[in-house]
């Protein structure tokens, strides 16, 4: 028998490779259908001038490892990227300097005190460090050059799961509408970093005596000694999902000046809209799009956590209790 609230609930086949790009002649894509039909040209042309010189049989002999080859980098993929499109990556990597330093004035050459023989084996001198923006601005949005600008922020998340069929198909529903409502490029991205509960341990720590029950203060006390522990023994991690809105740059003679307006207002959109979802949206101001940006350079650098979203100490603690209670 089903479940009277569940019956509302509508289900959607969707393909596990939503970016696989369309068939457009027979089994091939339109990237794959001009790589075949080029490399078919340049074998047909190279038959057409060796012709008067070379036997049909000798010619094929020749191009069939050329035509193999062409075939698997057409129709091959890696690690779920297309063959040509991985080769070309390998390539930039490997022509991409290994050792980088935050170098704005460029790297120079080594004093001429540095014996040669020391010089050689230091290897080749590492590049200076290009970020692909040029700065932050107060009000959090990140210039991007030629990219246009972005702004960024956090979202909370939604606990999908405990929920009724009707609440599920709402909140995907509300979720639905603000992706339909996207007109610029958007990205959700969930990082996972490391985290230090030491500073919480000593807030808790310090501010327990201020509890207005000595069995409060006890809690607090022993609550903040389980954190110290776990900041001691355990690698802790979080998750943060952050959204980024970018506004593209403006075609040459526009001004550009409402760039990073509009880049905020696609933050304030996307506030509003994800409301509906239960989606609390937060938009970074400077010093935390700062801090953040050099976190995510830094991944090993734990990230300090020091309150619980501004509550008091009494609820933390509190809600601290009915979580860990066994009734």
């Amino acid at each position: 028998m089903s479940d009277p609230i569940d019956d509302h609930v509508t289900s959607a086949r969707i393909p596990s490779d939503i970016s696989r790009s369309d068939k457009i002649v027979g089994p091939f894509t339109a990237r794959q259908a001009a790589f075949l039909a080029v490399g078919a040209l340049v074998l047909y042309g190279g038959w057409w001038l060796s012709r008067p010189y070379l036997d049909p049989l000798a010619y094929a002999a020749l191009v069939i490892p050329i035509a193999g080859t062409i075939t698997a980098i057409a129709l091959g993929r890696r690690e779920g990227v297309d063959l040509d499109r991985f080769l070309l990556a390998a390539v930039a990597h490997a022509r991409t300097p290994k050792r980088r330093v935050h170098a704005p004035e460029s790297v120079g050459p080594l004093p001429d005190l540095v014996p040669t023989r020391m010089a050689r084996a230091a290897g080749r001198a590492p590049a200076a460090m290009r970020m692909p923006h040029r700065g932050v601005a107060p009000a959090g949005v990140l210039d991007l050059r030629s990219e246009g600008k972005a702004a960024l922020a956090t979202c909370s998340t939604v606990n999908f799961e405990l929920r009724s069929g009707a609440e599920q198909q709402a909140l995907t529903a509300a979720f639905a509408r603000w992706l339909n409502s996207l007109t610029v490029p958007t990205q959700l991205l969930v990082r996972c970093h490391r985290v230090d509960l030491t500073p919480l341990a000593g807030r808790l720590h310090e501010d327990a005596a201020a509890l207005p029950h000595p069995a409060l203060e006890h809690a607090a006390r022993a609550h903040a000694d389980f954190l110290a522990q776990l900041a001691t023994g355990r690698d802790l991690l979080a998750r943060q999902v952050v959204l980024v809105a970018r506004e593209p740059a403006p075609a040459r003679g526009a001004a550009r000046r409402a760039d990073a307006d509009r880049a905020l207002q696609r933050i304030n959109e996307a506030d509003r809209a994800l409301a509906a979802a239960e989606i609390t949206v937060t938009a970074l101001d400077g010093p935390q799009s700062a801090e953040l940006i050099t976190s995510a350079c830094n991944p090993d650098t734990p990230a300090a956590v020091v309150g619980c979203g501004g509550c008091s100490i009494s609820s933390y603690v509190i809600s601290a209790l009915l979580i860990s209670s066994p009734t």
